[in-house]
């Protein structure tokens, strides 16, 4: 169970760097709006899992409230988005 913790971990940790890196590099204000989704979703699947691993839930307020600025965010970006791209 041990390796797959960790092989876990390091899957993690690379959607994690690969996100920001699209966050950086990103062309676009909707890829980097995309990868900063994919940053959090990475992060409440790394909490998630590591309060499975460990067998507690110390961490679901945080992960409710990740999911919570997710989907504000993303709602946020959906709704002022297409008026700046349209003026």
């Amino acid at each position: 169970m041990q390796t797959v913790a960790i092989i876990a971990g390091i899957l993690f940790a690379l959607g994690g760097l690969f996100a920001v890196y699209r966050i950086v590099r990103g062309p676009s204000v909707l890829d980097r709006v995309i990868a900063s989704d994919v940053l959090v979703a990475t992060v409440i699947c790394a909490l998630g899992a590591e309060m499975a691993l460990n067998r507690h839930t110390d961490n679901l307020p945080v992960l409710l409230v990740l999911a919570l600025f997710a989907v504000l965010g993303s709602l946020s970006v959906a709704r002022f988005l297409p008026a700046r791209d349209s003026a």
